[in-house]
C-alpha cells in the first residue's frame, strides 16, 4: 500500500540534499509536494524535476525567521484542505570546536535546528489535531544520539529534537499524530560545504566522511520505508550507524573507537 497517494506532504530543505531527494520520491509516489526552503530560484529547479507541477506548491520558508510560520500553515492549507506529512528537514551543520566557537554561532545553529523546527511543527499541530491525523517526520542525525568532534553545537541541537519530539510522540498518540525520527549518519550531500566554522562563515569543503557517505536517493529510500511502517526512530547510514548500538551495549568500548575517528 502507498501511504503517499495523493497526500500533502510539506518539506522543508526541499531545494538540495536530502530534501531535494524527498521531494522527488514523493512526488514519484503520488504525493503533492509542498516545496520550502529560503531558495527560491533552487525551489524552482527542483520542481521542474518532479512532474504534475500543478500538485505541487512552492513556499518559500526561513527556519531562522519563524515569525511567519503560521501564516506559511494556514496558506497550505487554504490550498490544499489539509496537511498529511511534515518532513521537517532543514538544518545547519558545524565544523569547528567548543572552545573556538562564540556563543552567538551556537545560538544561530539552534535557532535553525531547533527552534525553527519546533515552531514550524507548532504551527502544523491544530491542524493535524483537527483532522485528527498527521505524521511528523524529523531529521535529526547519528549526531543527536552521540556528540562527535567539531559538532557540538549541532550535536546539541539534534539532541534537543529528540526531548521534544519524544515527547509529542507519546502526547499526540491520542490524536492519531504519528512521528519518526531519522537519524542519518555519513550522507552524500553538501552538509559539510554549508557547515559553520568558528567564524559564523561557510565551512566551504566537502569532508571526506560525506564524500564516501550513502547517496541521499538510498536514504530517502529507506527513510521513507520507515515512515510507511511508521517507525518511531530510523538510523541510516552504512557501517557508522552501528555506534549507536556500541554506545548503549558497551559503552567502554564505544569511547575507546569514537575517539579514533576522523572529525571530518
Amino acid at each position: 500500500m502507498n501511504v503517499f497517494k495523493n497526500k500533502i506532504a510539506w518539506v522543508v530543505g526541499a531545494s538540495s540534499g536530502i530534501g531535494k531527494e524527498m521531494a522527488i520520491q514523493l512526488a514519484r509516489n503520488g504525493a503533492k509536494v509542498v516545496l520550502s526552503s529560503r531558495k527560491k530560484e533552487q525551489l524552482d529547479e527542483v520542481l521542474m524535476l518532479l512532474g504534475r507541477k500543478e500538485d505541487h506548491f512552492i513556499l518559500p520558508l526561513d527556519l531562522e525567521n519563524s515569525s511567519n510560520f503560521e501564516d506559511l500553515a494556514k496558506q497550505v492549507v487554504d490550498k490544499y484542505g489539509h496537511i498529511d506529512f511534515l518532513f521537517n528537514n532543514g538544518g545547519l551543520s558545524q565544523r569547528s570546536n567548543a572552545s573556538d566557537t562564540p556563543l552567538e554561532v551556537d545560538r544561530r545553529i539552534m535557532e535553525i535546528n531547533y527552534f525553527g523546527n519546533i515552531a514550524l511543527t507548532k504551527a502544523v499541530l491544530p491542524y493535524m489535531q483537527k483532522q485528527g491525523s498527521g505524521h511528523l517526520v524529523i531529521i535529526s542525525s547519528i549526531a543527536g544520539k552521540f556528540g562527535f568532534f567539531l559538532r557540538s553545537a549541532y550535536s546539541a541541537s539534534k539532541h534537543a529534537l529528540h526531548g521534544f519530539y519524544e515527547s509529542v510522540m507519546l502526547e499526540e498518540e491520542k490524536n492519531n499524530i504519528h512521528v519518526t525520527i531519522a537519524c542519518p549518519g555519513k550522507i552524500n550531500t553538501n552538509i559539510s560545504v554549508n557547515a559553520l566554522n568558528s567564524k559564523g562563515n561557510s565551512h566551504g569543503k566537502m569532508d571526506h566522511n560525506q564524500e564516501t557517505g550513502m547517496s541521499a536517493e538510498e536514504c530517502v529510500k529507506q527513510l521513507l520505508t520507515a515512515v510507511e511502517k511508521n517507525k518511531k526512530e530510523v538510523l541510516i547510514g552504512n557501517k557508522e550507524i552501528k555506534a549507536v548500538t556500541l554506545k548503549r551495549f558497551f559503552p567502554k568500548l564505544f569511547w575507546k573507537i569514537i575517539k579514533k575517528q576522523s572529525a571530518t
